[in-house]
């Protein structure tokens, strides 16, 4: 029997190891060629100090200088000498160069287009290599635009165990990847991506938690609830999405079916235009409060557009709470970000 341990490096890229119970996770990794920074090899040194973020294992011996008790409290352990007791996902203090490791890049066959709404594609990949690629509900890759030299970054909004994975796509005038999804893409057109990465992604739910989505930053949401329906979780999860306009909304039938099947979920949405047809007009804020945040003890997860991001930081600083965990991740249309350091 053996674990699988996700590390996470600090340039965001993510590499997937499997790790027996009886050895260590740096021995694990330099099997696999990953080579994490360390010196002694023996608990002696701290070089190679990780936070374990999900899971559990035993820290082995090491000294007090090398890893102390506050430390190892907050979570903190040696990779040289932990041994895992499940799967674990291990934030690693360097970047992927340093470890003389890389992202992969898969190939694979679109599979589906679907036009959500005019202002929505959601496209889905068969990959040559699925068993080769292993991610966190949260995570990104980078998807190179057929025919351009240009990558986006998309989450994806399946679940990991999905064998066909799938993105959403907010589509913009002038974006390289919206011209390409609305106007040439063709199922059986072959296509390019590069990760997994980012530091976004689902931590074992401890307490209850509160998603927050903006727009398409449902999609790593999604990934999520997938992952919950098939490893319920045994704390309240609830999520608010908000968008601009009604055609924005995407995905509510599949919110409605998790509340059925993920135990303790709920939703709730809201648009922003004051003609929409939505219960509730205007923007997330307005459906957050102490309650929807107990009072603190609540993981936070949230993934939007940069002001909305910037604007959820604030409500929550002005309710006086102070999350527990509070995990975030902006995203801005390529095509917006050109125009923008263009003018």
């Amino acid at each position: 029997m053996s674990f699988q341990v996700a590390l996470n490096f600090e340039d965001g890229i993510t590499r997937f190891i499997e790790c027996r119970p009886d050895e260590t996770v740096a021995e694990a990794s330099y099997k696999a060629r990953i080579n994490i920074p360390l010196d002694c090899r023996d608990g002696a040194c701290g070089t190679c100090k990780s936070l374990c973020e999900s899971g559990s294992y035993d820290g082995g011996d090491y000294i007090e200088e090398a890893l102390s008790d506050d430390e190892a409290a907050q979570g903190y352990c040696l990779p040289c000498q932990t041994t895992p007791l499940s799967d674990l996902v291990l934030r690693i203090p360097s970047s992927s160069a340093a470890a003389k490791t890389a992202a992969i890049t898969h190939t694979a066959t679109l599979a589906e287009i679907r036009r959500h709404s005019p202002t929505t594609v959601e496209f889905a990949l068969d990959l040559d290599d699925r068993e080769a690629l292993d991610f966190l509900p949260g995570q990104y890759v980078n998807v190179t635009v057929p025919g351009a030299d240009q990558t986006r970054a998309y989450s994806f909004s399946s679940g990991p165990d999905r064998r066909r994975i799938s993105f959403l796509v907010r589509t913009v005038p002038g974006g390289a990847m919206s011209g390409y999804l609305t106007e040439r893409a063709r199922v059986g057109d072959r296509l390019q991506f590069t990760g997994p990465m980012g530091g976004f992604y689902l931590r074992a739910l401890t307490r209850p938690a509160l998603l927050l989505a903006g727009g398409t930053g449902l999609a790593p949401l999604l990934s999520m609830l997938e992952y919950l329906a098939q490893k319920p979780p045994a704390h309240p999860v609830h999520l608010v999405y908000g968008v601009t306009t009604d055609e924005d909304l995407v995905h509510l039938d599949t919110l409605d079916e998790y509340t059925e099947i993920v135990p303790g979920f709920t939703f709730d949405h809201c648009v922003a235009d004051p003609d929409s047809m939505a219960r509730n007009k205007g923007f997330v804020t307005n459906l957050m409060d102490t309650g929807t945040l107990h009072d603190g003890d609540a993981d936070v997860y949230l993934c939007g557009p940069p002001p909305m991001v910037e604007a959820v930081r604030g409500h929550i600083a002005s309710l006086g709470v102070v999350p527990a965990s509070f995990h975030y991740e902006k995203f801005t249309p390529a095509a917006v970000r050109e125009t923008a350091e263009a003018a």
